[in-house]
């Protein structure tokens, strides 16, 4: 795994506070909680999805070996891999909402986009910029140098007024 944040626990509890907490995202669509952890959450959330995108069954093997529950797991593989089939990146959303008021931690509320009842609207997918027609060498080298800066010689002159 990579580098996650410590968030104060343990590594046992802070990966099952973590696959809980993608698996409850991914169930309900959106939890609050604070933006430290809503931040790591995010990274989750999102591999899951690409797994979920991708359709094979490693990939549904590794997604098994972290989500808790086979309904997260069909969610994964068919609804939000149909909703995000478009999408190269970025699924969900932190949305920043108040200060708790037992210990003042900054909460917020992640979310999944282009669903019903969100809370702020998703800005569309980048369309992918066209595919050029790659040029022939020839006709590049000759752009090149038709496009390119007049070189400057430089005389025996110039070195002398330094």
């Amino acid at each position: 795994m990579t580098k996650f944040r410590k968030l104060n626990r343990d590594t046992s509890h802070r990966l099952s506070m973590l696959r809980t907490m993608v698996s409850q995202l991914v169930r309900h669509e959106r939890i609050e909680t604070t933006i430290t952890k809503a931040k790591e959450v995010r990274r989750l959330a999102d591999n899951m999805v690409q797994l979920g995108k991708e359709g094979s069954v490693c990939a549904a093997r590794r997604a098994a070996s972290f989500v808790r529950g086979d309904d997260v797991l069909h969610k994964l593989f068919t609804e939000l891999a149909y909703r995000y089939k478009d999408r190269t990146g970025g699924y969900t959303r932190v949305l920043r909402t108040r200060i708790r008021v037992g210990d003042a931690a900054p909460m917020a509320y992640i979310e999944l986009i282009d669903r019903d009842n969100e809370l702020r609207q998703s800005k569309p997918p980048t369309p992918q910029p066209p595919q050029r027609t790659p040029l022939d060498p020839w006709t590049r080298s000759r752009l090149t140098r038709q496009f390119a800066p007049p070189k400057v010689e430089k005389s025996d002159s110039d070195s002398d007024l330094i």
